[in-house]
């Protein structure tokens, strides 16, 4: 089949198809003489892996490592579950992050009169001004850090 028949087939779009080629995580496909990419069920298969992991979150690195452990029938669950279970734990430290990141916006609203008032404790609050000029502000987080380190990205192109 050709690409966009392995995308449709898969779910995994054109673009990220080529991009998974391209960093190896998908081995190259076969070509036509004309160019073409030619597209196996077995291709197919891994490219619903490699979608279904993305779609846990997993880092394309411990999905390379996932594809050689589920490629080999041979191999023991138990790396597996060491993997699944990393993952997990790493997610965890990501809600916490996220939680924290609401209760310190949600403190930064509280406090905020929406009003016609021009003095606004959210806009200080981001610009880390509240910290400066504010001596009885409540503490509430790691405020900025929380986004940076919090590693959420938005929905990942499959």
């Amino acid at each position: 089949m050709n690409i966009g028949e392995a995308s449709k087939a898969s779910g995994v779009s054109v673009k990220m198809i080529r991009h998974y080629e391209a960093i190896g995580l998908l081995p190259a496909a076969l070509r036509t003489e004309s160019g073409y990419r030619v597209y196996r069920a077995e291709d197919v298969h891994a490219l619903r892996f490699i979608g279904n992991a993305r779609d846990l979150g997993f880092p394309l690195a411990e999905i390379a490592d996932l594809l050689g452990l589920w490629r080999d029938r041979g191999r023991a669950s138990a790396e597996v579950k060491r993997l699944a279970l990393a993952h997990v734990a790493a997610i965890d430290e990501k809600v916490k992050a996220l939680q924290a990141m609401g209760d310190s916006l949600r403190h930064l609203a509280e406090v905020c009169h929406g009003d016609h008032r021009p003095e606004c404790p959210i806009l200080e609050g981001l610009s880390g001004e509240a910290a400066a000029t504010s001596p009885k502000r409540k503490p509430h987080g790691r405020r900025g850090e929380d986004l940076r380190h919090a590693g959420i990205a938005a929905a990942r192109p499959r």
